[in-house]
């Protein structure tokens, strides 16, 4: 019988704590990544509240953080997420990791797109008489909401990567049922089925993303 080898309920309980894991993740790094990317944006040189010394803060913690590989990020996050979450096991105790290791990635990509805005058109909005908080809103998050979607939909499925290899450590998910049950056991249908599934959500991503990207372009 094809596929005999797999339990079932185990199989959509790991999907579902993979789910759990990308969706509560990818909101927390929308607002931060937001936050930072508007942030790096804002204090660099020649911009609305230009200051050098936030910016140089930001961008080398936000370097820094991106160049941790992330299973390294996992271990050395271990004591930081006991202390918060009480316990290192489980799809909650990933979430930090998951966070971390995500936001200056999109932070960057966020800060990249709000360059792409026309200096011309924030010009003109200042000789209007715009406050900073409608600049931001009205024409710097606007003119370059495609790329910020854009982002997101690239880091939710880097997300989804990260939380199988958070699942390697206990962390629960597909990744996790895949090697304690696939690898460990040998059994090479829970391997080749959890990838299917990961595949699956990926595209499923990548889908929603893309029809929401070009649905608000207007430069087409």
């Amino acid at each position: 019988m094809m596929l005999d080898n797999i339990v079932w309920d185990r199989m959509l309980n790991s999907v579902n704590e993979t789910l759990y894991m990308s969706f509560f993740s990818v909101i927390v790094i929308f607002i931060l990544g937001l936050t930072v990317g508007l942030s790096l944006y804002l204090t660099d040189e020649d911009r609305l509240i230009e200051n050098k010394g936030i910016y140089r803060l930001l961008s080398i913690t936000v370097d820094l953080l991106r160049s941790i590989p992330f299973i390294i990020l996992l271990i050395l996050l271990v004591p930081f997420t006991k202390l918060i979450m009480g316990t290192m096991l489980g799809k909650t105790a990933a979430l930090p990791a998951l966070i971390i290791g995500g936001t200056p990635f999109y932070a960057r990509m966020v800060e990249i797109s709000l360059r792409e805005v026309d200096k011309g058109t924030i010009e003109a909005s200042q000789s209007m008489g715009a406050s900073l908080i409608q600049i931001i809103r009205k024409v710097l998050i606007k003119e370059s909401l495609p790329g910020i979607i854009s982002g997101i939909t690239v880091t939710a499925i880097s997300i989804v990567s990260y939380s199988a290899m958070a699942g390697v450590i206990g962390a629960g998910g597909l990744g996790n049922y895949a090697y304690l049950y696939g690898f460990q056991r040998n059994n090479q249908q829970v391997v080749v089925v959890s990838t299917v599934f990961i595949l699956l959500i990926v595209l499923v991503i990548q889908k929603v993303g893309n029809y929401y990207t070009q649905k608000i372009d207007h430069r087409k």
